[in-house]
């Protein structure tokens, strides 16, 4: 499952601004179910930036959300984004040079996952 929040940054806001995402990421990273995370900027305008953060299931995710350090230090920062859907099931993929796999949707999964 892959989650992206999307930031509008002043430009004399971007330096508090990293650092309290890397705040965030931190608090994420240190849940179970956390597979990676990344800060992004936008090249073509430096306001925009995207964190981006990639967990086992929704599951994983929601209860990531429970933890103290992240609603501490990721909580707020993840209410300050872009009011859009965020959280991304993934339905299919594919490795370089590789064939497209498909996979199941979640949203069919067992309501306790």
């Amino acid at each position: 499952m892959l989650v992206t929040n999307r930031f509008v940054v002043d430009e004399g806001q971007a330096a508090a601004f990293t650092e309290r995402a890397h705040a965030a990421l931190t608090a994420l990273a240190a849940r179970p179910g956390y597979l990676r995370g990344e800060l992004l900027r936008a090249y073509d305008d430096p306001r925009h930036w995207c964190l981006v953060t990639e967990w086992e299931s929704v599951g994983a995710y929601r209860r990531a959300l429970g933890g103290f350090d992240v609603k501490v230090h990721a909580t707020p920062l993840l209410a300050e984004s872009l009011d859009e859907p965020s959280a991304y099931e993934t339905l299919a993929s594919a490795a370089p040079d590789g064939e497209v796999v498909e996979l199941a949707s979640d949203r069919a999964a067992r309501p306790y996952r």
